[in-house]
């Protein structure tokens, strides 16, 4: 759990067009507070521009470069959740086209590199903060390389010290897997 536990940037691209690819040179504007032993957020609120259980959703969104996946990685983060289908090969699935592994450039560079990955996160748009404390709480289900999870993000924990929250009352925005 210490891979989906902790400290989290949140990375806010709501300004996203459909079909607009996430190269590196807005990664690193957008993510400069993202650093070594991190959790990010990519928050593209997308789901607010389409409904999940639309092929819109799947096929008009944003996706993430070689680039910008290959900056994050060299940031050294330690896991990342996506609120969007984050791979361009993921919208041609719905056509029955697959594609090489290595055009999913996320699981390519990130996973493949070690980095956990939080797919299809929903309710982003209430984290407020450029800095959360997360945590993803993913089902065991034995000899299966991913599971359903439920994520919450944290938002104003006293003295913003994630530590001292022993017991005090926090204010919590939600950011959990699709229904």
């Amino acid at each position: 759990l210490e891979r989906v536990v902790g400290g989290c940037a949140v990375v806010d691209l709501s300004a996203l067009s459909p079909n607009e690819p996430i190269e590196q040179g807005r990664m690193a504007e957008a993510a400069a507070h993202a650093g070594r032993g991190d959790i990010v957020i990519l928050k593209t609120c997308w789901e607010r521009v389409h409904s999940p259980m639309t092929p819109e959703f799947w096929t008009e969104a944003p996706y993430m470069t070689r680039g910008a996946s290959q900056w994050l990685l060299e940031r050294g983060i330690k896991a990342i959740g996506y609120d969007f289908p984050q791979d361009f090969p993921i919208r041609l699935l719905l056509k029955g086209e697959t594609r090489p592994f290595e055009e999913y450039v996320t699981h390519d560079i990130l996973l493949r590199n070690g980095v956990t990955m939080i797919e299809y996160l929903c309710n982003t748009a209430a984290l407020t903060r450029e800095r959360t404390f997360l945590c993803a709480l993913p089902l065991k289900i034995p000899a299966c390389d991913g599971a359903p999870a439920r994520v919450i993000a944290m938002e104003d924990l006293p003295g913003g010290a994630w530590q001292r929250a022993g017991g005090e009352a926090v204010s919590c925005q939600a950011a959990s897997g699709l229904p």
